[in-house]
């Protein structure tokens, strides 16, 4: 089954993080596509995805922005801080295998790490950009 663009990068990512060894210290598994109803903590979740069109080589590559974001209730920043760290190094210039596509790049842009308002949550979000391109 041919997957589009989106689909591939978010099977090639999640991927990517299940199987680095700093990340599945960290999380034992728990990335998922949307939260869970009764989430083991800390856990992993795949946000706002973007897109736009990007020229490339062929004209039909496309630009992703995606947000990966942390929940932690260890109690302070320290956990969360640990989860982004991992996943940006494991993520930032990776040479992920898309279906159907190429991966022209993948970069961490930008990371942020707060207090949730229930004031027991802490989150840490990652978001990557990556460029694209059909095979």
């Amino acid at each position: 089954m041919s997957l589009d663009p989106d689909r591939a990068l978010q099977a090639a990512v999640l991927a990517c993080l299940r199987a680095d060894s700093s990340v599945s210290a960290l999380l034992d598994g728990r990335i998922h596509d949307e939260p869970p109803a009764s989430p083991a903590y800390p856990y992993v979740t795949i946000g706002r995805t973007e897109t736009r069109p990007w020229g490339g080589l062929n004209g039909e590559g496309v630009e992703h922005a995606v947000t990966l974001t942390c929940v932690s209730r260890f109690g302070g920043a320290e956990e969360a801080k640990a989860v982004v760290a991992a996943m940006r190094a494991a993520l930032h210039g990776a040479e992920l295998t898309l279906t159907d596509h190429r991966l022209v790049n993948l970069r961490a842009t930008y990371s942020d790490v707060f207090r949730g308002s229930d004031w027991r949550s802490t989150f840490g979000v990652l978001r990557v950009r990556a460029v694209t391109e059909p095979l």
